[in-house]
């Protein structure tokens, strides 16, 4: 297998660390449309990345990027940038005849008259209408395989098989203890994408409505979360596994929510009372002269990097899938859940826990698809897929799961 992998962030260069000790694959090319990026996630390999090169792309440039998985014979493209290069780089991946795997999904767009009523496009749309086409081709896309979504949407699945025999809710649940010495905000995840899930408004399905929203920071509950993290409050934000999961998992109820502390909120309403969550750029004055600038980009390069924040983190992060249903005729609830210590995958990997924790899953599924285990053709989430082979190999990286009964 030979990769290209887009995007040298926190993410991709926690994925180099991650693959770079599996001998699954020939090449993995690693670019971003700052070659320094690129250029220090391979050399931070060390003797380990002989199998490793860099390269200089710009992710929105989808012509661009499919010479570039032409030109090292690529067959995988691996995408590990802000969802908004996720259709330059999917349909990059088509012309070239690659595979495609990302681990968030196309933009949504609200509802224009009744956005916190009905969905207007959603998360995965746009990729989901060219599903057709890629099964017809006989091409894979698996999307959403990250944590979350990914190693979620494999739980869910886990459970479907497993655990239960009828489902009546599937809840991804988020939590976290995690502080940051030295700063009074510092998300520690890309603020792009945050800010992007967070204030949109939340999707929840139900069977015998499908697809709904509702208010950002809806339906406030506090949810205990293993391993010492304990009770957070989590209220709904948009994710791509209450798009995902009912496609393939037959479930009456699918939610999503985060833990993001009443602080956490506060600033991002602010953010967006302020119009400093926009997209749509806005003309500065500069030294150099007026500049157009998109607003949630100088928020972003406001704040520290998530990627460097690992040494100052302190805590666990934890990502889960909540199931309540039935199994041999009597109620069960379970939590299936994944934690990572920062202090640990920071002595282990050198990358912050959310980072590593995201990092991990679409290189699992990779060795999948690379082994043949994994193997399908469409538009596909994670729920398509054999869950078990996933979650022995995820122990098998030294990264086991958990299950606890509720």
């Amino acid at each position: 297998m030979r990769v290209l992998l887009v995007g040298a962030g926190g993410v991709g260069t926690a994925i180099t660390r991650i693959a770079a000790r599996r001998p699954f694959f020939d090449e993995m090319v690693v670019a971003d449309y700052d070659p320094a990026r690129a250029e220090a996630a391979v050399a931070a390999l060390g003797d380990a990345g002989a199998r490793f090169r860099a390269e200089r792309v710009d992710a929105a440039d989808e012509a661009a990027v499919a010479s570039l998985l032409r030109r090292h014979g690529c067959d995988v493209l691996l995408n590990a940038t802000d969802p908004r290069f996720v259709m330059p780089l999917f349909g990059a991946a088509r012309t070239a005849g690659a595979t495609y795997l990302d681990m968030a999904m196309s933009l949504s767009r609200p509802h224009a008259e009744r956005p916190h009523q009905e969905c207007g496009v959603k998360l995965g749309d746009a990729q989901f209408a060219q599903a057709a086409d890629w099964e017809k081709a006989g091409a894979l896309a698996l999307v959403g395989m990250g944590v979350e979504p990914g190693l979620s949407d494999v739980f869910a699945r886990y459970a479907a098989d497993e655990l239960f025999d009828e489902i009546e809710e599937i809840g991804i649940r988020d939590g976290a203890d995690l502080t940051v010495d030295g700063y009074d905000f510092a998300p520690s995840f890309s603020i792009w994408t945050t800010i992007e899930e967070c204030l949109n408004p939340p999707v929840v399905y139900e069977a015998d409505r499908g697809w709904f929203t509702t208010e950002p920071f809806s339906e406030p509950e506090v949810f205990d979360f293993p391993e010492g993290i304990g009770p957070v409050e989590c209220v709904n934000v948009e994710h791509e596994e209450v798009l995902l999961v009912p496609r393939w998992v037959d479930a009456r109820r699918v939610t999503f929510k985060y833990g993001l502390g009443r602080e956490f909120i506060d600033t991002l309403r602010t953010l967006h009372l302020l119009g400093l969550d926009g997209t749509t750029p806005v003309t500065v004055p500069s030294a150099a002269g007026p500049v157009s600038v998109s607003p949630r980009d100088v928020v972003a390069a406001c704040l520290p990097d998530p990627a460097t924040l690992g040494e100052r983190m302190r805590g666990k992060t934890c990502a889960g899938t909540w199931v309540r249903g039935v199994k041999d005729g009597a109620p069960r609830e379970v939590y299936l859940y994944h934690v990572v210590d920062n202090q640990w995958s920071m002595a282990e990997y050198g990358c912050q826990a959310v980072v590593w924790q995201t990092a991990v899953n679409p290189v699992v599924a990779l060795e999948l698809l690379a082994t043949g285990v994994w193997s399908g053709a469409g538009v596909l989430g994670p729920e398509a897929f054999a869950a078990v082979p996933f979650l022995d190999l995820l122990t098998e990286y030294g990264s086991p799961w958990g299950i606890r009964e509720q």
